[in-house]
């Protein structure tokens, strides 16, 4: 997924609690979704980001040779210039894009019927 089209703030943004508890209706549990799907970014940022740089990895152990590799720098910059995981978490949620489920709720309204 090309998380720099998202559109995600790239700085933190002060946002309105009783909208994030609109899906859920508990503050608590839209904070616990948005935090399991920012570790899922984040791990897929960090897999994509060693996938490239493995590239350019160098299997020689000298401390003579350092290399300035300009792509690697690129890359790295544009890792760095990317929303931190929790922001895009935060837009997906807003934006309805999360698929959670609540197993326990599910149980309990079969139960009812």
């Amino acid at each position: 997924m090309d998380y720099k089209k998202s559109k995600a703030p790239i700085n933190t943004v002060t946002r309105n609690i009783m909208d994030l508890c609109d899906e859920t209706g508990n503050i608590y549990e839209s904070v616990a979704i948005i935090a399991k799907r920012a570790n899922q970014i984040s791990l897929q940022i960090k897999e994509d980001l060693s996938k490239k740089l493995q590239e350019f990895a160098s299997y020689n152990d000298t401390l003579e040779e350092v290399f300035e590799n300009r792509e690697q720098i690129e890359i790295s910059r544009y890792y760095e210039k990317l929303p931190k995981p929790t922001l895009l978490a935060t837009q997906e949620f807003i934006e309805g894009k999360i698929y959670f489920r609540d197993p326990a709720r599910e149980q309990q309204q079969e139960a009812e019927a």
